[in-house]
């Protein structure tokens, strides 16, 4: 086998094991140990290692791309949305997507790699850049309460986190967002409108 095509396989491997762990932790949570992620990707355990020299930095590759793909589309909002229910829309449907994996990543935040926390906080800091900037303009426009900006973005993100955290009572069995995004949206847009 040439070097190239060599590479090529190490690749795909390593691309294999992202894939499959990420689904996996979707489902089962952060602590899923490495031999069952092997026995999923079809690959030795050993393997893992060959690509990942740790667990934590299996976990901290699938977060990163899991983050860049995520910033990439709240990066996309800027040019898009220009009212608050529209951008928040947006927001979870961008979570939508991922809504498993992102819900077991706020769960499970305190047993993680402490560099799992600046990629939530990277995303959050992507999206406040967002919502400050509808927000200073619905303010402006007098259309929304002058309640500073870190406060209103907190709100909104723990009332999402509140209601992903607790989906199985909010939702069970189905998608807390399908289910509930709508009327957390409405909700929210009437307590910060005048």
């Amino acid at each position: 086998m040439s070097q190239t095509k060599r590479q090529e396989q190490k690749e795909l491997t390593r691309q294999r094991i992202m894939n499959t762990a990420f689904r996996i932790y979707a489902v089962n949570g952060f602590s899923t140990p490495t031999n069952i992620i092997a026995q999923e990707a079809g690959v030795s355990h050993g393997a893992i290692f060959v690509h990942f020299p740790t667990k934590e930095v299996l976990q901290l590759h699938v977060l990163e791309r899991f983050a860049k793909e995520v910033l990439k589309k709240l990066h996309g909002l800027s040019t898009t949305s220009e009212d608050i229910s529209e951008l928040l829309h947006a927001h979870i449907n961008v979570l939508h997507k991922y809504e498993e994996f992102y819900k077991k990543m706020i769960l499970e935040i305190a047993s993680l790699p402490n560099e799992a926390r600046e990629i939530i906080i990277s995303l959050q800091s992507a999206m406040s850049w967002h919502f400050s900037t509808v927000i200073e303009q619905g303010q402006k426009a007098g259309l929304i309460k002058k309640i500073p900006l870190h406060m209103l973005f907190n709100t909104w993100i723990a009332i999402l986190h509140y209601y992903l955290q607790n989906a199985d009572l909010f939702a069970p069995g189905a998608s807390v967002l399908d289910c509930c995004g709508d009327e957390l949206i409405n909700t929210f847009v009437t307590l910060i409108s005048q």
